[in-house]
């Protein structure tokens, strides 16, 4: 049995001041306790490493905006980023991308299949057991069973 890791979102303020004798951000958290929230976020803000993704066509390479990437798929052997530009291929693994992309606008609905959910035009329920995923661009792809629940849960249904 698979356990589900439950989130729980803790309602936070944020501010940001100007100062013009200011020369570089400073970041400081200001909370009661630390907790799993909190070292998530402060992780976050410190990760120096950037996360790009470089996609191949032709014989061409170019860094792929996550705002126009409609879906990663792994395609015979290899891993394709369907873009608003046409379908670039990366030379990472499926989960490499995934962790370079953001989690609260990428998801994955399969073992081979990554889509940004602001790229889905709808959600078709009507199939038993599965769901069919409409893409902006006509793209239609399927959520495999073993990815349903996290979708619903993810939808509110």
């Amino acid at each position: 049995m698979v356990e589900e890791k439950q989130e729980m979102r803790v309602p936070m303020q944020v501010e940001i001041k100007i100062e013009k004798d200011c020369t570089e951000p400073k970041i400081i958290v200001l909370t009661d306790k630390i907790t799993d929230e909190i070292n998530s976020i402060v992780n976050k803000l410190s990760e120096e490493e950037v996360n790009v993704i470089a996609g191949f066509k032709d014989n061409t390479v170019e860094l792929l905006e996550p705002s126009n990437i409609v879906r990663v798929f792994a395609s015979s052997g290899k891993v394709i980023a369907e873009t608003t530009d046409g379908n670039y291929t990366l030379r990472l693994r499926l989960y490499e991308v995934e962790g370079r992309l953001d989690s609260q606008t990428f998801v994955r609905i399969s073992n081979s299949d990554i889509i940004n959910l602001k790229k889905v035009k709808n959600f078709d329920l009507s199939f038993a057991g599965t769901i069919c995923v409409c893409l902006s661009n006509g793209t239609v792809t399927y959520v495999s069973r073993r990815y349903v629940a996290k979708i619903k849960q993810l939808l509110g249904i």
